[in-house]
């Protein structure tokens, strides 16, 4: 490494994040905490969804802050800030995601099922900003829960720790079998298809395999670049660090949105074009946009769809009125395995209370969300610790009560120890409070216990 630090990789990685050096302007996050927490929506957002052949699907409600591509290079951080407004730690090691008011979070009008999660939220932690100790959120679990029990909903929040009591009736007791897939990596994991993805995206030149991606365009920050992991699923990304959206002109400190915003159709056919230029069928994805109030981008996505239903591993895409602002997804495509045995509904639901499959949270409850939009977002910090607990005060050990009411067969992705990733079908539960929750349906004798 040598003074000008050209050789660093940590100096080069920080070059390349097109938000360096970029703020908010003021308020903009209690901007978006309130619109969100709100009982009526300052402006509902306007909604694209299109798939060839098929009718048109509603997306679920999402708020893209400056952050974003700070986060799309660290994918398990959570954000722990905007909390209130669209997150609640729930279930067992797990995370549920809610809507803004006036959202759905758990079902999809007239397309393809929502994907099935059976991530256990691994590293809720976020990573500090420069590779330190993982910390639990800028204020920490303990005191984000503390603020929402101040505004009176702590009641209906799920317990972090996954202390729940399940009960159901009714479910089927037949056992069968279902459909698996996995992504076929070393089939797309070569030069062509990813000079391919490069042409497509602007990029000429021979992608080099080094540091275990594939690599097309300068990595320092000072053109466009392209990455594609050698991982399970071949996961890429692209950005234009020259292109920045966010930067005021003559810089000053905030400026208005662009007035030309390409529309939702033209980030959705550009996304379309990418999935096209490598060789993928773009009528076998699930297509939304959606975008609010103050964006400086169109985004879109593609959701994959096998067997009528989207899978957890989408495209996405930036759009501004001269380019592709940034892209990533997944450039393995996907290929059938054959039937797998699969628990009955009843078998599964069992496994919610069993340790071993620690029962995933996918959706909060109707009733937080619902307190959610109503209750007050400000939080009084205290004066004074409290009080002291006397002698024979009852130990708290909150249990939530769990209703299943339903259950859904779909798919989830599972990361394998070597890294590939399997598509392997999932039930996902729903409750008597609009929660929904996951647990893996395939049977014991395909399931390998043994610790990695």
């Amino acid at each position: 490494m040598n003074d000008d630090n050209e050789l660093d990789p940590l100096a080069r990685l920080r070059a390349a994040d097109p938000a360096a050096g970029v703020e908010p302007r003021a308020g903009f996050a209690d901007d978006v905490v309130a619109r969100a927490m709100a009982e009526e929506p300052a402006e509902e957002p306007a909604a694209t969804a299109a798939t060839a052949g098929a009718p048109a699907v509603q997306s679920d409600a999402a708020v893209t802050d400056l952050g974003t591509e700070r986060a799309r290079r660290r994918p398990r951080w959570l954000p722990f800030a905007a909390v209130a407004a669209s997150l609640a730690i729930v279930g067992s090691a797990g995370y549920g995601i809610g809507a803004t008011a006036g959202g759905g979070t758990s079902t999809i009008a007239d397309g393809a099922a929502p994907p099935i999660s059976l991530q256990s939220g691994e590293g809720l932690g976020a990573p500090a900003p420069d590779g330190g100790a993982a910390q639990e959120g800028p204020t920490g679990i303990a005191e984000m829960q503390s603020k929402m029990s101040a505004g009176g909903v702590s009641d209906m929040m799920y317990p972090v720790f996954g202390r729940n009591v399940f009960s159901s009736s009714g479910l089927s007791t037949a056992a069968g079998s279902a459909a698996a897939y996995t992504y076929d990596a070393r089939a797309a994991s070569n030069a062509e298809d990813v000079a391919a993805l490069g042409a497509a995206l602007g990029i000429e030149g021979t992608p080099v395999l080094k540091d275990g991606s594939w690599q097309l365009g300068p990595q320092d920050g000072s053109a466009s670049y392209l990455s594609v992991s050698v991982d399970g699923t071949l996961s890429f990304y692209y950005n234009d660090p020259l292109i920045n959206p966010w930067l005021c002109a003559d810089g000053a400190d905030s400026c208005a949105p662009p007035a030309d915003l390409p529309s939702a159709d033209a980030a959705i056919e550009a996304l379309r074009s990418l999935i096209t230029s490598v060789g993928r069928d773009p009528g076998s994805f699930e297509y939304t946009s959606e975008t609010w109030e103050g964006s400086f981008t169109r985004p879109a996505q593609a959701w994959p769809v096998v067997n009528g239903q989207r899978l957890d591993q989408s495209w996405n895409l930036e759009l501004t009125a001269s380019a592709v602002v940034s892209a990533s997804g997944s450039l393995a495509d996907i290929v059938a395995l054959g039937d797998y045995p699969i628990v009955s509904e009843q078998e599964a639901f069992e496994r919610l209370s069993d340790p071993r499959f620690g029962a995933q949270m996918t959706a909060m409850p109707i009733a937080f969300r619902e307190a959610e939009a109503t209750t007050s977002t400000e939080w009084v910090p205290p004066t004074e610790p409290p009080a002291t607990p006397t002698a024979g005060a009852m130990v708290s050990w909150p249990v939530n009560m769990v209703d299943i009411l339903s259950a859904r067969l779909g798919l989830s992705s599972q990361w394998q120890p070597d890294g590939s990733v399997l598509v392997v079908p999932a039930y996902e539960f729903t409750d008597s409070d609009g929660g929904t929750w996951s647990v893996i349906a395939v049977a014991d004798s395909m399931l390998d216990f043994a610790s990695e």
